[in-house]
């Protein structure tokens, strides 16, 4: 498969961090204070559990890690068997279906009960294992779509400011937008309209993601043939 242009790919790298901003707000307001996509948040959260923190979930955090962790190994099967693009656009598939799954389960069973919260969890714990696994085999540093730690260290420490290159400041600055972006029309629409309307907005984002990889993917093909 043709490799996209860096500009091409820093769009899709971006739509899929306003992704991650969706997902982890629906996750957190909507499904008892647990992250589907931060996973520090998760782990920090187990601890104030177990320390006794009342209102957080050890079930709910515990299941999102290891749903996380299952997208990311089978993300990472696909990774090692496919070139990194053909990848992404084969985790995007899988994402897109379990972001699918996910917003019939909130629009039918919804999150009022426990069973209804965890099988919403596992989904798009899945959902976003994949999404981190595809993406890291790309290396793209300051695109990373879920993890913004690294990158306002990189814009910091790497700044002009700081003796550093300064070296893609825009882009660092553009992944911290399109996560807030996400999050606040995610929380949005899941305080203010419903669940899986913020759910279907993911989706629909997912899905256009996966269209530009797969018409990259058909142009590369038909360029190719005799």
């Amino acid at each position: 498969m043709a490799e996209p242009k860096p500009r091409d790919l820093a769009a899709l790298l971006l739509t899929l961090t306003v992704v991650t901003g969706v997902v982890d707000a629906v996750s957190f307001l909507g499904l008892g204070r647990v992250f589907v996509a931060n996973m520090t948040g998760n782990v920090v959260f187990l601890g104030f559990a177990a320390a006794g923190e009342t209102t957080l979930s050890v079930l709910a955090s515990l299941t999102a890690v290891l749903a996380f962790l299952g997208g990311a190994l089978a993300g990472g099967r696909l990774a090692r068997r496919e070139d990194d693009y053909d990848a992404l656009r084969l985790a995007t598939a899988a994402q897109a279906a379990l972001i699918a799954v996910a917003v019939v389960l909130s629009a039918t069973l919804g999150s009022g009960t426990r069973l209804g919260s965890e099988l919403l969890i596992v989904a798009l714990g899945l959902a976003m294992g994949l999404q981190n696994a595809a993406v890291r085999r790309i290396g793209a540093p300051d695109l990373t779509t879920t993890v913004l730690t690294m990158t306002l260290t990189g814009f910091a420490a790497d700044s002009k400011a700081a003796g550093g290159p300064g070296a893609h400041p825009l882009r660092k600055v553009a992944a911290v937008g399109a996560m807030l972006a996400g999050a606040f029309v995610g929380g949005l629409l899941q305080l203010h309209v419903a669940m899986w309307v913020a759910l279907g907005l993911a989706l629909v984002l997912v899905l256009g993601v996966l269209t530009v990889l797969q018409l990259g993917r058909r142009t590369a093909v038909s360029g190719g043939a005799p």
